[in-house]
């Protein structure tokens, strides 16, 4: 097993998301001999590629996975694929969008059909910790690490979204069984840092500081516990289970940090040194109450963990924010943003 990146065409769908296009520098970073980007824009952001799309270093083909055509074009001549695309946000949208969601069994079916009959010869899966069993999860009190096992079945994944990605993986386990393909799924878990959008819950903490928010809202009782992770480290474990995994295994990437909501909301405020009231609403989405990966597979299989604490990678994420971002173009985005995805809503202008 192993990779050569120098010899490598890769794909990377859904490339100029932010943790596709954290993913993309990495493997340029890694020498690989090209690297094409397929993306509709939906959620993904130009300004994320644009410079290595100018430089030449980067292909970019724009278009809709579910149109077979661009998923033909897409994975013409490629080896290996990345593959992030997805209709998904943020807690909001994958609650109130189940509809939208459900596509994603349509895209990732197109894609895979069309990657076999191209002979691609591997896919690393973006798949999520919205797999995991429902009924698992719901109480704060117990100390609970999401071992890949626990998947089930029984299955009770996360709303279509979780049941998606769940058919994705075990697709993609039955065409490196069935057909060869070597395969491998990653379950990210609450991914956030630098690039990221307003509709998941770490950059709207920080942007309802940025905009000095007061009241400062609070889906649910605060009491939910995450455990975020790093978008540097998630890309890199993506890229080593591409390296390291070929017969459709799925493991879990995530910190085992234990982090209530309400506390990292204390911890932006601190940063930006805003002190609102806090308010609490239990009748917005919430998702589950206690998500915590298990990573010690990931560190077995690919000797990965985490390079970033929260503290650490929510520092790096503000200050990427404040020096990205105006307050007037945020303002216009943001109530959209929390329950929908970029295409509808006008696009927040960076500072550069």
């Amino acid at each position: 097993m192993g990779l050569n990146w120098s010899s490598s065409k890769v794909l990377v769908t859904g490339g100029a998301s932010f943790i596709g296009s954290t993913i993309v520098d990495k493997l340029l970073e890694r020498g690989a001999a090209s690297v094409r980007v397929v993306d509709d824009f939906s959620s993904g952001v130009r300004t994320n590629i644009r410079q290595q799309v100018e430089a030449g270093d980067v292909e970019l083909v724009e278009g809709d996975l579910r149109d077979p055509d661009v998923a033909e074009k897409s994975v013409q001549g490629v080896d290996s694929i990345f593959h992030l695309a997805a209709d998904h946000g943020g807690r909001g949208y994958v609650d109130l969008h189940q509809y939208d969601c459900s596509t994603n069994f349509g895209l990732d079916a197109t894609l895979f059909g069309t990657a076999l009959k191209a002979e691609v010869e591997r896919i690393t899966f973006a798949s999520s910790g919205c797999i995991y069993p429902l009924y698992l999860q719901g109480d704060v009190n117990e100390i609970l690490y999401l071992t890949e096992d626990k998947a089930g079945p029984p299955y009770d994944p996360d709303g279509l979204y979780g049941m998606a990605k769940l058919a994705g993986e075990l697709t993609l386990q039955a065409l490196a069984r069935e057909q060869g393909m070597k395969t491998a799924s990653c379950r990210y878990f609450t991914v956030y840092g630098p690039r990221g959008v307003e509709n998941h819950a770490v950059i709207a903490m920080i942007a309802r500081a940025f905009l000095r928010q007061d009241p400062f809202e609070v889906w649910g009782n605060g009491e939910q516990i995450r455990n975020w992770t790093y978008v540097d480290d998630i890309a890199e474990g993506t890229i080593l289970a591409s390296e390291k995994i070929e017969d459709g295994t799925a493991i879990n990437l995530g910190t085992m940090e234990r982090v209530r909501v309400i506390d990292a909301v204390h911890s932006v405020c601190e940063m930006a040194g805003h002190d609102p009231e806090i308010r609490l609403d239990p009748d917005k989405p919430t998702g589950p109450m206690n998500r915590v990966a298990d990573n010690s597979l990931a560190k077995r299989l690919l000797d990965w963990e985490p390079q970033t604490l929260f503290a650490e990678g929510l520092r790096k994420t503000y200050d990427w924010y404040v020096a990205n971002k105006r307050p007037e173009d945020v303002s216009a985005i943001f109530d959209f943003m929390l329950t929908g995805r970029g295409k509808a809503a006008p696009v927040a202008a960076e500072k550069r």
